[in-house]
C-alpha cells in the first residue's frame, strides 16, 4: 500500500506518470515541466490561464518554479523500481492510474502491483512469477495446462498431464524450480570454465604481447646496427672516393700549371699592347706635321712570339686514374669484415671454397678452378687415396672449426644432388657414406624424379614444401651455435630448413644436441648424369 501511495503522490495529474523535471505553480501544485508547458500553450489563445489540478485562475501566464526536492524524490523512486518499469507490464486492476506490476499470477492470468499483491490469494494453486505478458507461452498447447515440469531428454516444457503420459515415461523430468536450479548449476560450472579459459587466454595474450615487444625490440636493434654499418661503409666509400678525386685533381693541376702561367703573361702583354694602340691612335689624330714628327719615330715594340705555347699533352693520365680507382675498389672489401664485426655482424664470407681433389670420387669431374662438380659416366683415373669417396661425393678443402660462415651454390635443374656439411671422418664407401645418410653429415637433397626437396640427417628425412625446384641456395653455418641453415636466394630470401647440429654421445650411444667439437667441411654429392653443382664466387 505504501508503494502504491508513494507512486500516486509522485505521479503527474496530466500524464499520470512519475514526475519528470517537476515544476510548481504559485497555487502549490506540481506537474511535469513538458506537461504544464503544453497545457499553458493551449490556454494562450483564450488569454485565461488555470491550474489543471485546482482550476485556480491566473491573470497572466504563471511562472514555473522548479521543485528540486520533488525532482530528487521522483528520481530515487524511479531508480528503485527499474525492473518493474522496464518490463512495461502494469497492474491489471489499476485502471485509473496504472502502476508497474511486480508479479503475475499464472492461475488468474493477471498482473499485480504491490497493493493488489498483498490482497491476492496466498494459495499454492496461485503460482506467482515475475511480471510477464506472454502467458500463452507458459501453457501446454495440447492440454491447456500451465507447464510445471521440464524434460531434459526432449529439452521441452511439459504440463502435469504430459508428465503422467507415456511420451515422457522414463525421461529425466524435473519440476521447473528444480530444473532451473540444475541449469543454474550447469551455468555456474560453465561460467567457471569460461572464466578459466578467459584467464588462460589473458595469460597467452600477455605472453604474445611480450613476444611481440621482444621481436619489435630485436628488429629495432638490428635496424639500428644495419643503419650504423652502412653509415660506416658510406664513410669508408667517401674516403676512397676522395682519394680517387684527389688523384684527378693532382693531374689537373699538373697539366694546367704551365698553361695558367702563360695565360697570366699573355693577359699582361695584351694590356700593354692595348695601351700602345691607344697611344698610336692618338698620334694618328694629330694634323700638324711638326708635332707628329717631333714625338719621335714609330716603335711598335717587341715582336709577338707565335711559338710560346707550352709543350706537353693536355690530356690527363687516364690509366693512372683507372689504376688508382682499381686500387680503391680492391681496398673496398678489406675493412668490411672489421666494420661488420664492429656492429655485431660476425658472419664471414666463405665464397673462396674449393673442392678437395683427394676426396673426390672417380665418378665425378672437377673444373680447373675446383669450384664446379659434375657427374661422369666414365670414371676418372685418380690415384688411390684413403680420403677418396667411392660414392659420387667430394668435400671442400677448407674446414670450419669456429665462427659463422656463409657460401652460395648453384645446382642443376634436373637430376639428383645434395649439398651440406660433414665431418672429415665420414665413411668413404657404401650406402651409409652418402651425406645425410649417417650421423656425421647434414644436407639438403633434391630428387628430380620425385620432385622432392628434402632435409636429411642420419637417414632421417624431412620433406620440404617446394612448388618449384630450388637452384640458387645460400648455406649458413654457425659453428659455436650448432646451426646449419639453407636459404633459397629469391626476393625476398626464403628459409628452407635449419638443422640443430648434434654429436654422438659415446657413453649412451645416442645423438644429443651439443656444440660441434670437430671441424666440418662443405660436402657435395651427385646422383646421375644430368646433375652438377657450382660454388658461386
Amino acid at each position: 500500500m505504501a508503494s502504491a501511495a508513494a507512486s500516486e503522490e509522485l505521479s503527474c495529474s496530466i500524464c499520470l506518470n512519475i514526475y519528470t523535471n517537476p515544476v510548481m505553480l504559485t497555487c502549490g501544485h506540481n506537474f511535469c515541466q513538458d506537461c504544464i508547458v503544453m497545457s499553458l500553450d493551449r490556454q494562450q489563445e483564450s488569454g485565461v490561464y488555470t491550474c489543471p489540478e485546482c482550476r485556480a485562475e491566473f491573470p497572466q501566464r504563471p511562472s514555473l518554479l522548479r521543485n528540486l526536492k520533488l525532482c530528487n524524490i521522483a528520481g530515487h523512486y524511479r531508480s528503485a523500481r527499474p525492473k518493474q518499469e522496464e518490463t512495461g507490464i502494469f497492474c491489471t486492476y489499476c485502471v485509473d492510474s496504472p502502476l508497474p506490476a511486480v508479479k503475475t499470477c499464472l492461475l488468474c492470468e493477471v498482473s499485480l502491483c504491490d497493493s493488489h499483491l498483498e490482497s491476492h490469494s496466498k494459495s499454492e494453486d496461485h503460482v506467482l512469477r515475475d511480471p510477464t505478458a506472454a502467458l500463452g507461452d507458459r501453457k501446454c498447447s495440447v492440454h491447456n495446462e500451465y507447464f510445471k515440469y521440464y524434460c531434459f531428454n526432449d529439452s521441452t516444457f511439459i504440463c502435469e498431464t504430459c508428465n503422467l503420459g507415456e511420451k515422457h515415461r522414463g525421461h529425466q523430468v524435473k519440476m521447473l524450480e528444480e530444473a532451473s536450479d540444475y541449469k543454474k548449476v550447469q551455468l555456474s560450472d560453465f561460467l567457471n570454465k569460461v572464466n578459466f579459459i578467459k584467464g588462460l587466454s589473458e595469460m597467452q595474450l600477455h605472453r604474445l604481447e611480450g613476444r611481440r615487444n621482444g621481436v619489435q625490440g630485436k628488429a629495432m636493434s638490428i635496424k639500428d646496427r644495419v643503419t650504423a654499418l652502412f653509415g660506416d661503409i658510406r664513410e669508408h666509400l667517401a674516403d676512397l672516393e676522395n682519394k680517387v678525386l684527389d688523384e684527378v685533381t693532382r693531374q689537373e693541376e699538373q697539366v694546367l700549371l704551365p698553361i695558367s702561367d702563360l695565360i697570366q703573361k699573355l693577359e699582361i702583354e695584351i694590356r700593354a699592347w692595348h695601351e700602345e694602340i691607344l697611344q698610336i691612335e692618338k698620334l694618328c689624330n694629330i694634323t700638324d706635321p711638326f708635332t707628329l714628327l717631333k714625338d719621335g719615330p714609330i716603335n711598335p715594340g717587341k715582336e709577338f712570339n707565335m711559338e710560346r705555347d707550352p709543350a706537353g699533352d693536355d690530356n690527363l693520365d687516364a690509366v693512372r686514374i683507372a689504376v688508382t680507382l682499381q686500387k680503391a675498389l680492391y681496398k673496398l672489401s678489406d675493412p668490411i669484415p672489421v666494420l661488420k664485426a664492429k656492429r655485431g655482424f660476425h658472419m664471414q664470407d666463405a665464397s673462396d671454397l674449393t673442392l678437395n681433389v683427394d676426396t673426390a670420387s672417380n665418378k665425378i669431374g672437377l673444373s680447373r678452378d675446383l669450384k664446379n662438380i659434375f657427374y661422369c659416366e666414365t670414371e676418372n683415373s685418380r690415384p688411390p687415396n684413403p680420403l677418396r669417396f667411392t660414392t659420387p661425393q667430394v668435400l671442400s678443402t677448407r674446414k670450419f672449426s669456429s665462427g659463422q660462415h656463409y657460401w652460395e651454390v648453384k645446382t642443376s635443374e634436373v637430376g639428383y644432388w645434395s649439398v651440406g656439411v660433414a665431418y672429415n671422418n665420414i665413411e668413404r664407401e657404401g650406402e651409409t657414406s652418402y651425406i645425410g645418410c649417417n650421423s656425421e653429415s647434414w644436407c639438403l637433397n633434391w630428387v628430380n624424379y620425385d620432385k622432392k626437396l628434402q632435409a636429411k640427417h642420419n637417414n632421417g628425412v624431412t620433406d620440404l614444401n617446394s612448388l618449384n625446384p630450388v637452384h640458387d641456395i645460400g648455406i649458413y653455418l654457425d659453428y659455436e651455435g650448432g646451426r646449419l641453415s639453407f636459404y633459397e636466394l629469391t626476393e625476398p630470401i626464403r628459409l628452407l630448413h635449419t638443422f640443430s647440429l648434434t654429436t654422438r654421445d659415446s657413453r649412451n650411444y645416442c645423438m644429443v644436441p651439443a656444440r660441434v667439437t670437430a671441424p666440418v667441411h662443405a660436402a657435395f654429392c651427385l646422383g646421375d648424369d644430368y646433375s652438377w653443382i657450382m660454388i658461386k664466387s
